[in-house]
């Protein structure tokens, strides 16, 4: 499917979803259910394609997204936006597939200290396409993390809560994201602006 990437964060998204169409859904209405695809499969896998990296990975994550949410369309509450239940969905269906992956290796502690305690994270001064880049190198689950914590503005409690792990595990791997961009962009002492992060 070659899309490409989409607005710098997903979280910002937001299309009205008339009540009408939702209830059609909850009646398992295919018609109804293929117009909310047609509305939301860009920024669904927009924010799949940013947190594992991959374009087939992405299309898949968009796939199962869907069907997760035409299986549990009859829990959505009309309080919350409807954008922001399907993307809960999109995450926890990602974040389920980055905890089975191997952990991040060990950076030497030293080398993060010295690359981590001027600032939260790297670059300010770098090209979008050398961040771009950069980002497509890390782990994903180094990438996911970041990109849910200083782009879709998740805290490091729901990270941790998110990976079922501890907020430290959240703060961790921010910290050695933000120290492998650093290194990968040669701009240690830059600090990163989230904005910058190419559409």
């Amino acid at each position: 499917m070659g899309a490409s990437y989409g607005p710098v964060s997903t979280s910002s998204f937001a299309i009205d979803v008339p009540d009408l169409l939702i209830a059609r859904m909850k009646r398992r209405d295919l018609e109804a259910f293929e117009q909310v695809y047609r509305l939301f499969d860009r920024p669904v896998y927009t924010l799949a394609l940013r947190l594992l990296g991959n374009e087939t990975e992405a299309y898949d994550l968009l796939q199962d997204s869907f069907l997760k949410l035409f299986e549990q369309v009859g829990q959505y509450r009309s309080e919350a936006p409807f954008w922001s239940w399907l993307r809960r969905i999109v995450v926890n269906t990602a974040l389920m597939r980055l905890r089975g992956r191997r952990p991040l290796d060990e950076l030497d502690s030293l080398m993060l200290d010295q690359l981590s305690d001027n600032g939260p994270d790297p670059m300010d001064s770098v090209s979008a396409q050398d961040l771009k880049r950069a980002m497509g190198q890390l782990p994903a689950l180094s990438r996911a993390v970041l990109w849910l914590y200083h782009v879709e503005g998740y805290t490091h409690e729901e990270i941790a809560d998110a990976f079922e792990r501890t907020v430290s595990f959240s703060k961790s791997q921010v910290a050695r994201a933000s120290a492998r961009l650093r290194m990968l962009l040669k701009q240690e002492d830059a600090s990163w602006n989230p904005a910058s992060i190419p559409a």
